[in-house]
């Protein structure tokens, strides 16, 4: 029986990394985010048949096209076996008094409410066929601070305490739950909080990497495939007897 993947985020970026590597370990592949036509360039990239991948459109703030997602997933591929809660946003880099508080909360609704409403439209048929494996995508930032971070660093943090719990919760049901923590992921992204970073401090964004990359005994950012091969490891049976667990893949930045 060939397994099923849902993967949030899943357009671009870390998302569409963890897609691809699920899809060439064997995984049926439904990607999931807000860009439509993104979506459609990831599922093409990820399988030009289309036969192994299907691509929805889906705001994960909205608990209707969450719910949609799942049902879609279901009645292309007939079984949820993983899936991997990778969407999020970045938010804004300010001090907290600084931030408004309608941005702030976009990041709580996106990052935390989010992965709550994907965790809460698949478990039913992940009990039901009493097996599944949902990973959570943290954040290294959930653990450490981050100037000027303080929406996205309280989302992050919440998601280790919302693992721990539901792992508890769904284990004798035969699914398991964990959460990886990235580092600063090599790529634009983390370019673009370098560069909000330098403007927030009044320093350089030379000086803001350069911070980043010293805090890592191996001196450097993390590549996007080490989290993905994290996730294949954490969805399959190699690690049917890991739950609750929050592993960091942060090139040694944290270790806690």
């Amino acid at each position: 029986m060939t397994p099923t993947a849902v993967v949030t985020g899943g357009s671009q970026g870390l998302g569409a990394e963890i897609s691809a590597a699920l899809r060439a370990a064997g995984y049926r592949v439904v990607i999931a985010g807000r860009d439509s036509a993104a979506l459609d360039a990831s599922a093409h990239r990820i399988d030009p048949t289309g036969a192994s991948v299907l691509a929805v459109p889906c705001d994960i703030r909205d608990g209707r096209a969450v719910a949609g997602l799942a049902d879609a997933a279901l009645a292309r591929f007939g079984r949820i076996d993983v899936l991997v809660a990778n969407g999020g946003i970045p938010g804004p880099t300010a001090p907290l008094w600084e931030t408004a508080a309608g941005l702030w909360r976009d990041v709580i609704e996106t990052n935390l409410v989010g992965t709550f409403l994907c965790c809460q439209a698949v478990l039913p048929s992940m009990i039901g066929q009493r097996s599944g494996s949902v990973v959570i995508v943290g954040s290294m930032t959930g653990k450490r601070p981050l100037y000027g971070r303080t929406g996205y660093a309280a989302s992050k943090t919440a998601l280790i305490g919302l693992t721990r719990t539901l792992a508890a919760e769904v284990g004798p049901h035969g699914v398991r739950v964990n959460l990886i923590s990235p580092g600063p992921l090599d790529g634009d992204r983390i370019e673009r909080v370098f560069r909000a970073q330098a403007a927030s401090r009044g320093i350089t964004e030379a000086a803001a990497r350069a911070e980043m990359v010293s805090g890592s005994p191996l001196g450097r950012l993390v590549p996007p495939a080490d989290v993905a091969a994290a996730v294949v490891f954490l969805a399959g049976p190699g690690a049917a007897s890991i739950t609750g667990e929050d592993l960091n893949v942060s090139a040694g930045i944290v270790t806690y």
